[in-house]
């Protein structure tokens, strides 16, 4: 059997081919909840001040910038026996499933900071190849299934992953350490975690195989290579990113600001001086191929862009800040090492299960959605249903009601992890689908940067301190991120 568009396009894939295809994403995103649920919290826990949060954030979005769109150039030219993602998605997974196991029971600050940028990275290491298998597995018109099964693996996991702390309290777990460590709760479900990653990614790298590069490179129903694209220019980008990131520089010394915004100054710096030179470098290599790609990036991924600017920006704004929000706001208290302050943390554990429960759901609706009103006004339609769900943490007071707000954002966070690759995957060739993957999760990235940099900042100087007012702004942002969706073309 084949998708029906010529003899020679890639043979459509059963509903159990792509279930093992995507079955590794369930582990992954087990890690990755953990993370997002918990980090903040052990952070707390072992001293650190909630102005400093975001600094500490920075080592996961940081290190996705660097290490996807390496892997991704890499395994585009990766063939051995494991084929051409798999060896990638095994070093993740082993590497990740060990920093899994160490996290919880990290003794100082500076140690758990350093086993998040470990775990992020292996993570990512097994991540954007995963985004590339579907391109490279499934014919046209079977890539929004494929996006839309990791989307529901990625929310099944990570119901289980955010609740298993509270899941295990109930089972009468020690939920606060008598020493004021971390609690018992946290460690069994970080060691549950590296299992259940390991075992996950080994499914999809024993149960699948994988086109040979000249047979990928034989179907039809590909985008061909584009030609090589005129950099000469790029120096004008870079010089504008100079000076941007030299005025940030004097607005930190000028007006005092947090020393998380030398990140961002800083990264404007190496981009503006890599688009330099760019522009007057004639050798090969690695950098100056993904470089190039950025610069000539298609139309698609630049109008997505901005819609996953500010789609990212909320979201990792909700990452950070629900656990300090809520304990704060509707808990009453600031004192990690209080029993309300666990319960609190707890139940943000059981909100963030929620909206990945949700959007599991919603991975089923979305298709649906897309047959009626097609990617853009679906993609619209769930980013606005998730700006409404962090708003309403502002006016929310029973933390039972929160869970009305998760409904929302469980829509927009399945539409985010599946509609933006729907839009983007039949404009990219098959040579270039891992880098281009990763240079889209620049996109990604930079706006998780941005708001380590300045979340702490605006917090300070307009919002009194008061994490809430975090969860607001993500929620206006990703009402703008579904404006901007429409000005995307989409594929025809």
């Amino acid at each position: 059997m084949n998708d029906g568009t010529s003899a020679n396009s890639k043979p459509a894939l059963s509903f159990w081919q792509i279930w093992n295809m995507c079955f590794g994403f369930l582990g992954l995103q087990f890690g990755f909840a953990l993370q997002n649920a918990n980090i903040s919290r052990i952070f707390q826990t072992l001293g650190a001040d909630l102005n400093d949060i975001p600094a500490l954030w920075i080592a996961a979005p940081l290190t996705g910038l660097i290490v996807q769109p390496i892997i991704g150039h890499f395994s585009d030219r990766t063939w051995n026996r494991l084929g051409r993602r798999r060896p990638y998605f095994l070093a993740g997974a082993v590497f990740a499933s060990v920093a899994l196991l160490w996290m919880p029971n990290a003794p100082v600050l500076w140690m758990a900071a350093g086993l998040l940028w470990i775990l992020d990275a292996s993570i990512n290491v097994s991540m954007e190849p995963f985004r590339a298998f579907v391109g490279d597995q499934l014919p046209t018109r079977q890539r929004p299934s494929g996006y839309a099964m990791q989307s529901f693996f990625i929310g099944v996991g990570a119901v289980v992953a955010s609740a298993l702390p509270w899941i295990l309290a109930q089972f009468g777990v020690a939920n606060v350490a008598p020493d004021g460590g971390i609690p018992d709760t946290v460690k069994y479900a970080f060691y549950a975690g590296g299992a259940v990653l390991l075992g996950a990614v080994l499914w999809t790298i024993f149960s699948t195989r994988e086109y040979p590069p000249d047979r990928l490179q034989s179907f039809s129903d590909g985008v061909a290579e584009q030609p090589p694209v005129d950099v000469s220019q790029a120096w004008r980008w870079g010089v504008l990113l100079l000076l941007v990131g030299v005025a940030v520089l004097f607005a930190i010394q000028h007006f005092a600001l947090e020393k998380e915004v030398y990140v961002l100054g800083g990264g404007l710096l190496v981009f503006g001086l890599l688009f330099v030179w760019l522009s007057f470098s004639r050798g090969r290599g690695m950098l100056r191929e993904v470089m190039g790609d950025l610069y000539g990036m298609p139309v698609s991924m630049r109008q997505l862009a901005w819609v996953q600017l500010f789609s990212w920006f909320a979201l990792f704004a909700m990452w950070i800040y629900t656990t300090a929000g809520v304990t704060e706001t509707i808990y009453g208290t600031t004192d990690v090492h209080s029993a309300l302050y666990n319960e609190g943390a707890n139940w943000v554990g059981v909100l963030f299960a929620a909206y990945n429960g949700f959007a599991a759901v919603a991975a089923v609706v979305i298709p649906l959605m897309v047959r009626r009103w097609g990617l853009r006004i679906s993609h619209l339609i769930n980013l606005c249903l998730g700006g409404a769900g962090l708003l309403s943490f502002l006016l929310i007071r029973d933390p039972q009601w929160l869970l009305a707000s998760m409904v929302g954002v469980g829509f927009a966070w399945a539409s985010i992890l599946s509609l933006p690759y729907a839009l983007l995957s039949d404009n990219l060739p098959a040579a270039k689908m891992g880098v281009y993957m990763g240079i889209f999760n620049f996109f990604i990235v930079i706006p998780q940067l941005l708001a380590a940099s300045v979340l702490g900042l605006l917090l300070r100087l307009c919002f009194h301190n008061q994490p809430i007012w975090a969860l607001a702004l993500g929620g206006a942002c990703l009402l703008v991120a579904g404006l901007f969706t429409l000005r995307v073309r989409e594929p025809g």
